[in-house]
């Protein structure tokens, strides 16, 4: 074969390697110790892969990720009982993180726990979702995989806006979608409003409602303009983190007790603490200050750590 055409064939096969290259480089783990001896427990293994395959395979958005942008996240989910023979009740906990420009730091995304999965599986049925049809025959089966979609979703939404300005928009809208068409039986929770005030229905609701705009400039001013340029610009860096804590703020203020200022502080603690431990005096106290109404349950280290 001429050499020409080899390296035609070698560009076409790179291309197109890159062009199906999927988002998300994720882990999921399924912990079953709760569940009675008499269960096969080998269904969960099976699952287990299932379930990674059904992440990783699938191509999730329109862009082209290079391999080395894939978006790292974990699924832990805990099965905490049998409701029936094939139905489970679990609680599922999604970690997500994103690399920070000019460093070897990973900073966490998502760490969530999600508490009320009900769901149908039977080893082998096929782990599928339809973003058209959430709901397919089985509403307890199609329970699984619209969670799950909907994590992934709310995974990629964070990503991106905390790359460009409420530039996750079209992932958020497709969590309000699987909201709005989530499968419905007597023993699934956490998709309606009523099912209590933190589930996957306000944390979607939170994202899409234009009373929270804010929150998509909090998400963009702290990762890109904040973490991303620690390296180069740590001072100013850090200003721009305490802004977007103020602005976290001023959200809390006008919206109390709302369901995405607890989200975004989740597991943000020690990151605070490393960013703030070098900042001035004047620095200190004003995100002591701050951190004292978003991040009640931590206050006493922080006070610790930045004294």
């Amino acid at each position: 074969m001429k050499k020409g055409n080899i390296f035609l064939l070698l560009f076409i096969f790179v291309s197109t390697s890159f062009t199906y290259s999927q988002e998300l480089q994720s882990k999921v783990t399924i912990m079953a110790s709760r569940v009675p001896s008499t269960v096969n427990k080998k269904i969960f293994q099976t699952l287990q892969t299932q379930l990674t395959n059904f992440i990783n395979n699938r191509k999730w958005t329109p862009d082209v990720f290079q391999p080395q942008e894939r978006i790292e996240c974990s699924f832990l989910l805990n099965i905490e009982s049998v409701v029936e023979p094939d139905v489970y009740k679990a609680s599922l906990t999604v970690q997500a993180a994103r690399p920070v420009y000019n460093s070897s730091y990973s900073t966490a995304l998502i760490n969530f726990q999600d508490a009320d999965l009900t769901f149908r599986y039977v080893e082998y049925q096929p782990v599928e979702f339809n973003e058209n049809r959430v709901q397919g025959s089985d509403a307890l089966a199609s329970n699984l995989t619209a969670t799950f979609a909907y994590y992934v979703n709310m995974i990629l939404g964070l990503d991106y806006d905390s790359f460009a300005a409420k530039g996750g928009d079209a992932y958020f809208q497709k969590c309000q979608n699987i909201v709005n068409n989530a499968p419905e039986n007597k023993n699934i929770t956490g998709w309606k409003a009523f099912d209590g005030t933190r589930n996957r229905y306000w944390l979607a609701e939170n994202f899409m409602n234009t009373r929270f705009n804010l929150v998509h400039d909090v998400i963009y001013t702290y990762y890109r303009q904040g973490l991303d340029n620690m390296y180069e610009k740590e001072a100013d860096a850090r200003g721009k983190i305490l802004n977007a804590l103020l602005q976290l703020q001023t959200l809390n203020q006008d919206n109390p007790n709302s369901m995405v200022v607890a989200f975004f502080m989740a597991g943000k603690y020690q990151e605070l603490s490393r960013l703030f431990k070098k900042a001035t005096p004047p620095e200190k106290a004003r995100v002591l200050e701050t951190l004292q109404k978003l991040d009640v349950a931590n206050i006493a280290k922080y006070q610790q750590d930045l004294k």
